[in-house]
């Protein structure tokens, strides 16, 4: 029996992990993957590949790299590989019926999800700040919409209160590679019908940006909570010292405290190497910050060199 080809989309990290799953199966053939261009990175600001191209030439694999997936020149070069499959995680670009439509058993997508919720760019640090038990990883067999297309199977893990973004994709991802997989095999033996997604409950998680990390005091501790663990490690949470000179102060571990209570984002006790900020419900503890060119620090060792004394406000 002939290997099914396949060609195989994705740039980020999480994507990593399923494309090293796919090229381990002997039955495969991954005759192209497809990412994004080199981006400049770094303060030298040099152009540095992809994690998915990393991969892939470790692999050895051909690496295809379109400004646009849309381009008609691209679909010409993508025509000839004769795909049977193509297989899309953290791609970075919505792909165009032209290319859905190439390979005979379609195109499959691995999504950081539970959908319908949480289709869009950003579903891991949605799921963490909108405060979900659980999340989980779908396979969907994809349409031109976002995220929209048919699901084919879908496995869920507890989000739990020592999650963070960094910890939960990980675990996304390697979840996702297997669940890749093992759906393959009795999808393209038609033993895996594709289902309708269900538009109750379905939402979108736009993509995060730098501002979004912006602590709000005014909100519940919980919130704030779940703000700082769903950017770690991007684009992280902020506030500003302002005394005795205005600098950003990013927080990156904290717990929820019922007591004290006070003005939201007054501290209220920093005695004995503690930060404890008042939020709108409840109060927050700081356990780990990082000034503006500074490292990243346990709060104790912070205030050695930065004493914030009670009654401070942040913001």
């Amino acid at each position: 029996m002939s290997r099914l080809r396949i060609v195989f989309f994705g740039t980020a990290e999480l994507a990593c992990h399923s494309l090293e799953a796919l090229a381990a199966q002997p039955e495969f053939a991954i005759v192209a993957v497809v990412t994004q261009p080199d981006r400049p990175r770094g303060r030298s600001l040099q152009l540095q590949p992809s994690p998915v191209k990393a991969v892939a030439l470790r692999l050895v694999l051909p690496v295809i790299q379109p400004e646009r997936a849309r381009a008609a020149e691209f679909i010409s070069q993508l025509t000839p590989l004769a795909p049977d499959l193509i297989v899309v995680a953290a791609y970075g670009q919505i792909l165009p019926q032209a290319i859905l439509d190439l390979p005979k058993h379609g195109a499959l997508n691995v999504h950081t999800s539970l959908l319908p919720k949480y289709r869009g760019a950003a579903p891991i640090q949605w799921a963490i700040l909108e405060d979900e038990p659980e999340t989980g990883v779908t396979i969907m067999k994809m349409d031109a919409g976002l995220d929209t297309g048919p699901t084919l199977s879908q496995t869920k893990t507890t989000i739990t209160n020592e999650d963070n973004g960094q910890t939960l994709h990980d675990r996304l991802a390697a979840i996702g590679a297997s669940l890749l997989v093992q759906t393959i095999p009795p999808y393209l033996a038609g033993k895996l019908q594709p289902k309708p997604q269900a538009n109750d409950g379905a939402n979108y998680a736009r993509k995060i940006s730098k501002n979004d990390g912006l602590i709000d005091w005014s909100k519940p501790a919980r919130s704030i909570f779940n703000q700082i663990r769903a950017f770690t490690p991007w684009p992280g949470s902020f506030t500003y010292l302002n005394e005795p000179h205005r600098h950003l102060l990013k927080i990156w571990r904290a717990e929820v405290i019922k007591n004290p209570m006070g003005t939201p984002g007054t501290v209220l006790d920093s005695a004995n190497g503690s930060l404890v900020v008042a939020c709108s419900a409840e109060s927050l503890r700081v356990y780990e910050v990082q000034i503006e060119g500074g490292k990243r620090l346990p709060i104790e060792q912070f205030l050695l060199g930065h004493p914030i004394p009670a009654g401070t406000k942040l913001g």
